[in-house]
């Protein structure tokens, strides 16, 4: 006989839950761009996160740690979650000091207590993977 108990209780008469899991077994695997819209979807105001784990089949750790990573850089939020930064105009006299302090062609972006020098010829998907994560440590 084997090591497999075939003893029946005989106080139990009834099946109180059954659980059926069809599908593929094993871990799942998120790509990267459906865990930065679960995460984009669970920041917006009045939000419950475990509404939103529930309607993608996930547990609300699994959210958080996405969350966590988003916060760290590790994850980059969709594009539509970006927002503008205010241009500030400074004064002629502090313009010429600018102007030699930094090179021509070069954008200055003041995100968030960072600063983010953009040379004229940077990728624009590059650019904006740098912006989220920079506005995600924010």
């Amino acid at each position: 006989m084997s090591g497999f108990d075939r003893r029946v209780d005989p106080e139990v008469r009834e099946v109180r839950r059954l659980e059926v899991i069809n599908g593929a077994l094993g871990r799942r695997r998120w790509s990267a761009d459906a865990k930065a819209r679960i995460v984009a979807e669970s920041l917006g105001p009045g939000v419950v996160i475990s509404e939103v784990a529930r309607r993608h089949d996930l547990r609300p750790q699994q959210v958080f740690a996405w969350r966590h990573q988003a916060k760290q850089g590790r994850l980059a939020l969709p594009a539509d979650e970006l927002s503008f930064v205010p241009v500030v105009a400074i004064g002629a006299d502090a313009r010429s000091a600018a102007r030699s302090a930094v090179p021509t062609g070069i954008i200055e972006v003041a995100l968030g207590g960072a600063l983010v020098r953009v040379p004229p010829e940077v990728d624009g998907k590059l650019l904006a993977k740098v912006l989220r994560a920079v506005k995600s440590l924010a």
